[in-house]
């Protein structure tokens, strides 16, 4: 291992000489761990130098660390740390459950976390991943990206890569993302009631905190969104699922609901709902629009994947049609773009993102304002655009070559629907099929899927999977569904 470049604090008012310094120091930094066995420690000449000390000092240091056994010298001269300590086990950052919260290597309790969030399964590497909504990286415009931010950096860099002074993102991309959704989701959006954020999730969670004091009741979709319920829960909100069918959200059970629980926000994924893929229908829409209307509800409308519609005419956000504006709306660019670009907005009246810029300055003072610059020139230039154009092409094909691998390789499995957009297709499994079993053993197959069980509130388990489509190409698609069918186990 190569030597760590790293000093060494010491007090020259201090009456025990330099090198009983840095011994001491050093050895310190082996008993907790800094420096662990076999590590390279620097050069006599080099640490000498970082430390402003002759070489001398250095080299009767390191003999006394030798004399005491924390180091031990090889051939040519390095200096490395001994395998065996002299002292008490070097201390390692683990979790040991103690009686309050982690004890682990920590001086203070610290409390286990409340929720969990919604794991991402390692797969080996010859493996695929039909988790989904994950999008295809190959797809990626790396190039256009990289142009994009080079000329930025280049013309704007010295004034973005200062601090910024609006917490709600920057202008450019603001007023990109308004005529972006003015345009393409038919609202009426100005930039003043843009808010951009790193990611979707930070946008949930800067709403919750906005808006969501505890005990207030959030009526969500059951199916639903396990890390959308989290955030409401961690905030202390009384969370009330809502069955949903194949229309969507059932809107007379939150009618019923708000005749004797106040309800302050209902979350909803009304174009392709979160995880059964089926649209909101006319008539509910309007029927949720009223009802937040008339009992002053919040509608926080989450429209992760708007861009892929194949079939018929695209389905407007409910913020299209809101004149009483009770709807705040989370987009994101992570389909369209990439997910670890960190790029989502909200829009909303400038009173609510005044709130939530408050609120996302106490624990993210600004974004990366380069590439939101950059992002914004992609926009106005059409290039996002257009890679999204490309992009639902491509993921129209991989849907109907998907469902035609399902109907060939699990037909007597499976009944579904064939999704009218979006990324992922719900299906029913047949019930002489152990669901959980069939997930394993498509994994130990190097397939990973979800389950219903992984999106119901009582953890219980349910007949039905979801499969994500456009992550593989449709060669690499049908090859997953030949293990997956492998794997299938009958009762």
């Amino acid at each position: 291992m190569p030597a760590r470049e790293f000093s060494l604090a010491l007090d020259a008012s201090e009456s025990s000489p330099l090198f009983v310094q840095i011994s001491a120091s050093l050895a310190r930094d082996i008993a907790r761990g800094r420096l662990r066995p076999g590590d390279a420690l620097p050069g006599t000449r080099s640490l000498a130098a970082t430390l402003g000390v002759h070489r001398s000092t250095v080299v009767t240091a390191y003999a006394e660390l030798a004399a005491q056994g924390w180091v031990a010298t090889k051939p040519g001269g390095a200096t490395f740390v001994s395998a065996a300590s002299p002292d008490v086990k070097p201390r390692r950052f683990t979790r040991k459950a103690g009686a309050r919260g982690i004890a682990s290597s920590t001086g203070y309790a610290v409390d286990a976390a409340s929720v969990g969030a919604l794991p991402i399964a390692r797969l080996p590497r010859d493996g695929f991943y039909l988790w989904g909504g994950v999008p295809d990286m190959r797809l990626v415009p790396v190039d256009l990206l990289a142009r994009a931010y080079r000329r930025v950096a280049k013309r704007c860099g010295r004034r973005l890569l200062g601090y910024s002074a609006d917490a709600l993102g920057q202008p450019e991309l603001r007023a990109a993302i308004a005529r972006l959704v003015t345009e393409a989701r038919g609202m009426n959006a100005e930039a003043e009631s843009v808010l951009i954020t790193r990611g979707s999730q930070m946008a949930l969670d800067l709403v919750t905190r906005s808006l969501i004091r505890p005990g207030d009741v959030v009526a969500v979709e059951a199916l639903g969104y396990p890390n959308a319920v989290n955030v409401f829960r961690r905030a202390g909100a009384r969370v009330v699922p809502i069955r949903v069918d194949q229309h969507g959200l059932y809107v007379p059970a939150l009618v019923a609901l708000t005749r004797h629980t106040p309800v302050r926000l209902v979350y909803v994924t009304p174009h392709h709902q979160y995880p059964t893929t089926v649209t909101l229908a006319a008539t509910r829409r309007l029927a949720l629009l009223e009802l937040a209307r008339r009992e002053r509800i919040a509608i926080l409308e989450d429209d992760y994947d708007q861009e892929f519609h194949y079939d018929g005419r695209p389905v407007m956000p409910l913020a299209s049609n809101d004149p009483s504006g009770n709807v705040i709306y989370v987009g994101t660019l992570a389909k369209i773009l990439a997910p670890g670009l960190r790029l989502a907005f909200v829009v909303a009246p400038p009173a609510l993102l005044s709130r939530m810029a408050v609120e996302r300055s106490l624990i993210d003072r600004q974004g990366d304002a380069v590439l939101e610059c950059s992002i914004a020139e992609l926009i106005e230039d059409g290039d996002v655009q257009r890679h999204a154009r490309r992009t639902k092409r491509i993921y129209h094909a991989r849907r109907d070559a998907f469902c035609a691998g399902i109907d060939r390789e699990l037909g007597g499995v499976l009944s579904y629907r064939r999704p009218a957009g979006g990324m992922a297709l719900w299906a029913e499994v047949s019930p002489d099929v152990e669901v959980e079993a069939w997930q394993r053993r498509s994994m130990e197959r190097g397939v990973y899927f979800q389950i219903g069980r992984q999106f119901a509130f009582d953890g219980g388990s349910m007949q039905s999977v979801r499969f994500g489509f456009a992550l593989h190409d449709e060669k690499e698609s049908a090859a997953a569904l030949r293990r997956v069918a492998e794997a299938v186990p009958r009762l």
